[in-house]
């Protein structure tokens, strides 16, 4: 029995009904059993090109409705039982597993499975996975990889293509491994490419392996959700953890906190830990294991507070976040407002609360000007915040 699991409308939605798009009654009333009643941009505009069997990239954040996107014209294009003819590579496990939940959902109206494939768990699970004949697998290209290696599933039949998040499967290093899985593909097939950003290798990867795709951008550079309140603590070096201190303990709710590396998230969680505060850590460094444990608890509100690297958190769909908090200042703008966008989904309001030191003005001036508004300068309960000394003027003598 197919049952209504999917995150709730993540993005404003169009004027467009669903009834415009072309679905088939029985993906419509999928649909209609989550509550969507409009589509929202990125599916009004992929939806029914997708249908034509035109490849497609899509510019679209995570949060979007874009899987959804995706997900709609695959299940309807594909016929249920002909072997492995849909595929979609994804780059981490989080995004796999979600991914593969609105298959799941979508699927069951056309009696469809699905399979992810997922590095840290155990493969011979997933090899038995394999032998039930899925029509369509979700997969990260290191470990469909190895299952193509072992001859363990074919994708010689595969008739349907997603690159999901290219940009993030790219800055990880995966380009080889994609090129290596699409070697295994039939030439004639139908592609889809999303990514957040349009870098030149990503631009490369779309010239290579899609023919005379539409194009689709809902992310204009720069913008952040209007509901999110920007707010800046500027505080001296030492004080830093005394700011975030006082942060989790005045703002209330679900609240994602970005570190720069993998040690920082380990090393704040453990002091976090011992202060009292309900948190778990994300990521690479974690097991698979630790790390599904991690969301969940986050997700299901055992633990208020989530301490995670950039990457270990990018592509996330959590809707309960009300509060992200950068105890590390973002490298680069496009890094702010990706995680600016972990809060305020749909029509909610979130707030971004970044902790920074004299060190970060340049980047918090490059902040400032993508978003098109200063960040509120705020201060802390019990924190002094930092003074910038200027110089006294020299007055000179009065003629």
């Amino acid at each position: 029995m197919r049952q209504a699991s999917l995150p709730q409308h993540p993005v404003p939605e169009t004027d467009r009904s669903f009834d415009d798009l072309q679905l088939t009654p029985e993906l419509r009333l999928a649909v209609d059993e989550l509550g969507w009643t409009h589509p929202t941009p990125i599916q009004a505009a992929i939806i029914p090109t997708a249908l034509t069997g035109s490849d497609v990239v899509g510019l679209a954040e995570t949060g979007s409705g874009k899987t959804a996107a995706f997900a709609l014209p695959m299940v309807q294009r594909l016929e249920p039982g002909k072997g492995v003819t849909g595929l979609v590579l994804s780059p981490t496990r989080e995004i796999t597993l979600q991914t593969k939940a609105f298959f799941d959902y979508f699927g069951a109206s056309r009696r469809m499975r699905a399979v992810s494939l997922i590095g840290g768990l155990n493969i011979r699970h997933q090899m038995d996975e394999l032998r039930k004949k899925p029509d369509i697998v979700v997969a990260t290209p290191g470990r469909l990889l190895d299952h193509l290696e072992r001859g363990t599933v074919r994708l010689d039949k595969v008739r349907e293509l997603v690159l999901d998040e290219a940009d993030h499967m790219l800055d990880l290093g995966f380009m080889p491994q994609i090129h290596k899985v699409l070697e295994h593909l039939p030439k004639q097939r139908h592609t889809m490419m999303f990514s957040a950003t349009m870098p030149a290798d990503v631009e490369r990867l779309a010239r290579r392996f899609l023919t005379d795709p539409v194009r689709v951008d809902i992310t204009p550079p720069g913008r952040t959700a209007s509901g999110i309140t920007h707010r800046l603590y500027l505080v001296d070096v030492d004080n830093k953890r005394a700011a975030i201190h006082s942060l989790l303990n005045h703002e209330l709710g679900p609240t994602l906190v970005f570190v720069r590396r993998r040690s920082d998230a380990e090393w704040l969680f453990r002091i976090l830990e011992r202060e009292g505060h309900p948190v778990e850590r994300l990521h690479s460094d974690l097991s698979q294991r630790e790390r599904l444990e991690a969301l969940s608890g986050f997700r299901e509100g055992r633990h208020r507070i989530l301490v995670a690297t950039d990457v270990a958190a990018r592509g996330l769909d959590i809707p309960v976040i009300r509060h992200v908090v950068n105890y590390d200042i973002p490298e680069t703008v496009e890094d702010y407002i990706h995680r600016a966008g972990r809060t305020a989904r749909g029509e909610a309001t979130g707030l971004v609360s970044t902790v920074a030191t004299w060190m970060n003005k340049e980047m918090v001036r490059e902040i400032e000007r993508a978003i098109g508004h200063p960040l509120a300068r705020c201060t802390t309960p019990g924190v002094e915040p930092y003074v910038e000394h200027v110089p006294r003027r020299r007055l000179g003598r009065r003629r």
